[in-house]
């Protein structure tokens, strides 16, 4: 328990880390952005290659690819470590299908991972994601899975942690819906903890959110919403939930999109802003949303902008110390909790055998 409690990533930890490096008073801020980048690259909340990669007969990552927004020439050149790799169910798919979906999509992220060693490496954990960085690798996390990738069944939850998922959207079920979770979606969630699967709540009903800030014991993830505040889209966050999350020490990934942030790059920045100054800088992140048939702002309209980004915050004032945060470090301290969950749950939780029929029947 203790070591995994020390390796968490802390703003004075960040701040003092030997590897971050000093700038000069009169340095521009993009430099700076790519020195500390350098350093703690970005985690990105929310990628769209598995579904994308679909339609492609014959692609290559490590090359360059045209036909998306993500490949890896232009992650490296956007210092991008890690990303999560959502994957996609269309609306209308339910039952069996998505399961298939599903499982299709894990299946193809294996082999693509596999077919670029130099570029790309599937990890589970935040170690196994600093392993993967230190090698120049870009670490790729599968998930989110939509809820209805389940089949409303707990032995399929576990068989997708078992082939790598470790992100779970819960939204769009019976058991997680407007009225909130029902007594199965608990146990969902007591099982996602113990196995150390993520909970994300981007698009979730607010009633969900709340239950689930109260029966999950590991940090949720929002991963693509922003300030509704700002801007009043259904997956954004209103200041009472950001607020909240905040007291929960969770994770809201704000998304690189037109609709939810707008046109520009300031827009982004302007709901990083809220959302550290409302939720605290431990508890916000990133979440391009590429490849996920979504317009992006023009300055960072694809994955190498990313410095861009950060160039503005700083000449906004963001200390290098909550940029590390923003980038990296409040993922690794969000998966080093779930994994320290999982341990903790293990030693007193065998595998629930709980039915929906018997529990919401």
């Amino acid at each position: 328990m203790a070591d995994l409690q020390d390796e968490r990533p802390t703003r004075t930890e960040v701040s003092k880390h030997d590897a971050l490096p000093v700038s000069e008073p009169d340095a521009v801020p993009l430099e700076r952005a790519h020195a500390i980048l350098d350093a703690y690259p970005v985690a990105d909340g929310h990628s769209g290659p598995p579904w994308a990669l679909r339609s492609l007969p014959w692609y290559d990552l490590e090359l360059g690819e045209g036909a998306l927004d993500t490949d890896v020439p232009r992650l490296r050149e956007s210092h991008v470590g890690a990303l999560f790799w959502s994957l996609h169910l269309p609306e209308g798919i339910d039952g069996l299908r998505a399961v298939g979906a599903t499982l299709e999509q894990l299946d193809l992220v294996n082999t693509v991972v596999h077919a670029h060693p130099e570029g790309l490496r599937l990890v589970h954990t935040a170690g196994q994601a600093t392993d993967a960085r230190n090698c120049s690798r870009v670490a790729v996390l599968l998930g989110p899975a939509q809820a209805a990738a389940l089949g409303d069944s707990l032995g399929i939850l576990r068989a997708l942690h078992t082939l790598g998922l470790r992100v779970l959207t819960l939204s769009g079920t019976s058991w997680a819906g407007e009225s909130g979770l029902t007594r199965f979606g608990e146990e969902v969630v007591r099982e996602m903890n113990r196995l150390g699967v993520l909970a994300d709540l981007s698009g979730a009903a607010a009633a969900t959110v709340r239950r689930t800030f109260v029966v999950s014991k590991a940090p949720v993830l929002f991963t693509r919403s922003a300030a509704r505040a700002l801007r009043a889209h259904p997956a954004n966050l209103p200041d009472e939930l950001l607020a909240e999350l905040g007291a929960a020490k969770g994770l809201c990934m704000v998304p690189l999109t037109t609709e939810q942030t707008g046109p520009s790059v300031r827009d982004v920045a302007d709901h990083l802003d809220h959302v550290r100054e409302v939720a605290g800088p431990e508890c916000v992140g990133l979440s391009g949303t590429y490849d996920a048939d979504t317009a992006h702002p023009q300055d960072p309209g694809d994955a190498s902008r990313y410095p861009h980004l950060i160039a503005e915050l700083l000449h906004r004032g963001w200390s290098e110390s909550d940029i590390t945060l923003l980038t990296w470090g409040n993922v690794q301290r969000v998966l080093r909790s779930a994994d320290f969950t999982a341990r903790a749950t293990q030693q007193r939780r065998e595998p629930s055998t709980a039915k929906i029929a018997d529990l919401d029947g």
